[in-house]
């Protein structure tokens, strides 16, 4: 019988000597709009160990996205990944030297069982070697803006443990380093982009290469999904890791009715002191955060309902939330939130007003999301998280005629007022 580690239904403080998380870092964030609940140590760099296979994970999804790879095609198991793949110490299923699997079995093999030859087998497939990989993986950190990153290899590993083949411009005592907001916001990227990565992530118990010649049982390393030893209510996901300098792991998702939370554990006293760690946040955020709407899809913010066009048929616009904007927040304290909107990008002149023509649905800004509370924890994504503000229709251009007029028309009425103007002033 698994064994179910209850809720604490008492509202607790996210306060670090209240929480008591023992890791050396954590952070609890909002699934949906990156909201920061509770982070103790987030913004201190540290070893991530097998974490790191969530960014292999990103990439690999990307690459069958742009139509790069696919995952029925077969790939050959070079010389590298065989010889990882054999190492009994480390996490791994055997790959035959120059044997094809698919990049489906090999992503399986890695989300599920953090599989470390079956990594650089698909980094390989990707970069052509794990060292163009890696540098796929430090690019994208760039884009996401991740903060303070560093990686050197595809696995999480500790070079040392490459046996020598660790990738070029690299050395043996290096390893991936990242902080647990930049984690956080890894984990958040990746499932808010390709949700279905949670399909293979919330696999318990599967058998590689079923019915082939070298079957493998492979147990998920997460023990908090359900049927398994910490079992935990609503987690799917999402990836644990070890090391002797990174400690214990553990980057956690679980969702109830429509909220869900992303945790992360990073240093962590033992095993299965990461699962409960992690509890004690999700804990904490299903017992004391509620989610609140501030702007519902296709709705105009409250004070900014139209927006003036200039060149435009129409002499102003509705703007509107592209998306639902709403977040979690402490229960009682959604009063504190308001959304606000900043008018941003092409279709914007210097005045603030929107230039004609525009399609309905194009981005003219952000919606903004600010708080009153001086000890808000912001968003990983920033300190104002901001949604799409879009045209609620589309705006032909006026023809010259039209224009002409209002020109003659805006002309006289502006000498009718300097004219009005000037007669008052003879009687003050």
């Amino acid at each position: 019988m698994a064994l179910i580690i209850p809720v604490n239904l008492r509202p607790v403080a996210a306060a670090e000597d209240v929480l008591g998380i023992q890791a050396k870092a954590a952070i609890l964030v909002d699934s949906n709009s990156g909201k920061i609940l509770y982070e103790k140590n987030s913004s201190t760099p540290l070893p991530i160990a097998s974490m790191t296979k969530m960014m292999t994970e990103l990439l690999v999804n990307e690459a069958v996205k742009k139509g790069e790879i696919s995952w029925d095609q077969k790939v050959t198991v070079s010389e590298y990944a065989h010889k990882i793949s054999q190492n009994t110490g480390l996490s791994n299923v055997p790959l035959e030297l120059g044997g094809k699997y698919t990049v489906k079995e090999l992503y399986e093999a890695a989300a599920i069982y953090s599989a470390n030859g079956a990594t650089i087998a698909l980094a390989e497939t990707i970069g052509g070697s794990e060292k163009n990989f890696v540098q796929l993986m430090n690019d994208k950190a760039t884009q996401l803006d991740l903060g303070e990153v560093k990686f050197v290899n595809a696995t999480g590993l500790v070079n040392k443990d490459l046996q020598g083949m660790h990738p070029e411009g690299t050395s043996p005592s290096d390893e991936n380093i990242m902080t647990a907001k930049g984690v956080a916001k890894l984990a958040y990227s990746l499932i808010n982009q390709y949700p279905e990565v949670l399909q293979t992530s919330s696999i318990p118990k599967k058998i590689f290469q079923e019915g082939g010649k070298y079957p493998v049982k492979m147990d998920n390393w997460n023990w908090m999904l359900p049927g398994l030893v910490f079992e935990y209510q609503g987690m799917d996901g999402l990836k644990t890791g070890s090391t002797d300098s990174a400690g214990f792991c553990f980057t956690g998702t679980a969702k109830r009715d429509d909220q869900r939370y992303i945790s992360v554990v990073m240093g962590a006293n033992s095993y299965n002191s990461r699962f409960s760690e992690t509890a004690k946040l999700m804990d904490y955020g299903f017992s004391n955060f509620e989610k609140i709407t501030l702007v519902e899809k296709g709705q105009t913010v409250k004070g900014h309902k139209t927006v003036k066009v200039v060149k435009g048929k129409d002499k102003e616009v509705n703007v509107v939330a592209k998306d639902t904007v709403s977040l979690a927040v402490k229960r009682g304290e959604g009063k504190n939130y308001k959304a606000d909107i900043k008018l941003s990008g092409k279709y914007i002149d210097k005045d603030g007003n929107i230039v004609a023509p525009i399609k309905k649905g194009a981005n003219v800004g952000q919606i903004v999301i600010k708080s009153s509370k001086n000890d808000d924890l912001g968003f990983i994504t920033g300190k104002d998280h901001s949604y799409d503000l879009v045209a609620d229709k589309n705006v032909d251009k006026a023809n010259w005629l039209v224009l002409t007029f209002r020109g003659i028309g805006s002309f006289f009425g502006n000498l009718w007022d300097s004219i009005v103007s000037g007669i008052s002033g003879l009687f003050k």
